[in-house]
């Protein structure tokens, strides 16, 4: 099976170049399940969906919590499935980087262990005003969503994926434009484990 992780900041494009790499793996025959966190069709990620658009430091963690619990939850139903050549997963190590600084790492640490990892690793990068303006433009604002939230999780993000494996992928610019640099990287990876990657 081919496990594809999508992830980055909000509103850097997740969703919409996970669902052309889905068109992609489909148009070559596989089938192909894509799970972007949070889901609503579950008790998990609704209740993480809720506490989104709540307030303070409690809505932040029942997000968090509801968060890991609803990937965890695709991974059992999905991961390793025979009717599933690739699962691509939106939003799934990178939760990590809104923990506070003194647990991003221990966390990142940790979740890495507990579930499973790839070689095909995008993390999706814009600057935090472009992600704004992006943001304002979907009219819900998320509670991790303000200026000052985005550039402290960007900078650990960023510290995060220097730890290997990630590639990534400049959204400040046209989406075709970002979804060559995508299919560059996927071919790439395509051609080194010449198949669904296990």
């Amino acid at each position: 099976m081919r496990l594809v992780i999508v992830d980055g900041l909000d509103g850097v494009g997740k969703d919409t170049h996970a669902e052309m790499i889905k068109r992609r793996y489909e148009s070559l025959g596989e089938r192909v399940v894509l799970r972007s966190h949070p889901e609503s069709d579950n008790v998990y990620g609704r209740k993480s969906k809720k506490a989104l658009l709540g307030a303070g430091k409690g809505a932040k963690v029942k997000a968090t919590v509801f968060y890991a619990l609803d990937v965890l939850r695709s991974l059992r139903l999905f991961y390793k499935k025979k009717d599933v050549d690739t699962l691509i997963m939106v939003r799934y190590l990178m939760g990590t980087a809104y923990l506070p600084k003194s647990l991003y790492r221990l966390g990142y640490r940790f979740c890495s262990k507990l579930v499973p990892s790839s070689e095909y690793m995008l993390f999706l990068d814009a600057p935090p005003k472009e992600l704004l303006s992006r943001i304002s433009r979907r009219g819900e604002v998320e509670i991790f969503e303000t200026e000052e939230a985005l550039i402290r999780v960007r900078k650990k993000a960023m510290d995060l994926v220097q730890w290997g494996g990630w590639s990534v992928i400049d959204t400040n610019q046209p989406i075709k434009k970002t979804h060559a640099q995508i299919e560059s990287v996927l071919n790439k990876l395509d051609k080194e484990f010449s198949g669904p990657a296990t």
